[in-house]
């Protein structure tokens, strides 16, 4: 009499079962934004992400929200602050860290013309450009033309100075809407140089050109900055 086949059926289903049950467990969950708390309110977000706190390269993407989902419009190798990355609640000005968290872009700027085609707000940079970095002044962590006397051309940055850096960046809300003294100021996201960064995100200016093409007022981007993992995870964020 031939065996029955039954019990071997039932332990191969079984196993297909399981290993289908293991492979879901462990499919992607989305994309990035996807998983991460908060993208601001708008279609547009653009996500810098660096392996961990003490990384000074990572990664710049930017992306669309279309029909209820999140799609790359482009990434970018990226460079951060010459000490890593910190909690933006926590910076302190002078650290050399790019500070984490999700911000507002409110304008873009450059030494160089717009890219034909960026409908982006852009202001252009002009020989008394500058960006308050003083905290004792009035203007701490805004642009003023030009620079006011009650703050210090050391404690600012005269934009026009910093060349190719500046050909082309975003201003990145950190410590913007209500400025907090000694947290920090003159955050971008601009062309990169040859290393790490004072506390910007830095990318290639071609990469730099392209997101001032994508960005568009009414899609309302947003930055976050963030790590992989860990307490300044972008995903927390």
């Amino acid at each position: 009499m031939r065996p029955a086949l039954a019990p071997t059926v039932s332990v191969t289903v079984s196993v297909l079962v399981c290993a289908s049950l293991l492979g879901a467990a462990r499919a992607p969950q989305g994309t990035l934004p996807d998983r991460m708390a908060d993208t601001g309110p708008g279609t547009q977000l653009i996500t810098a992400v660096a392996p961990g706190a003490s990384s000074t390269t990572g990664t710049v993407t930017w992306w669309d929200r279309r029909d209820g989902h999140w799609v790359s419009a482009g990434s970018a190798p990226a460079r951060f602050g010459a000490n890593g990355l910190v909690e933006g609640a926590a910076r302190k000005q002078g650290t050399n860290t790019t500070p984490t968290g999700l911000f507002t872009l409110p304008y873009a700027f450059g030494i160089a013309a717009a890219p034909a085609g960026t409908t982006y707000t852009y202001r252009p940079v002009r020989r008394d450009s500058w960006w308050c970095q003083d905290n004792d002044s009035t203007s701490y962590n805004r642009w003023t033309e030009p620079r006011p006397a009650d703050c210090r051309a050391q404690e600012a940055e005269h934009l026009v100075a910093y060349g190719p850096l500046y050909a082309h960046a975003l201003v990145v809300g950190f410590n913007y809407p209500k400025p907090v003294r000694g947290r920090g100021a003159g955050i971008f996201l601009h062309v990169r140089g040859a290393g790490p960064t004072a506390g910007c995100v830095a990318v290639p200016e071609d990469a730099m050109r392209r997101i001032l093409l994508w960005a568009k007022a009414r899609g309302r981007p947003h930055i976050a900055v963030g790590t992989e993992s860990g307490p300044t995870a972008i995903t927390r964020y």
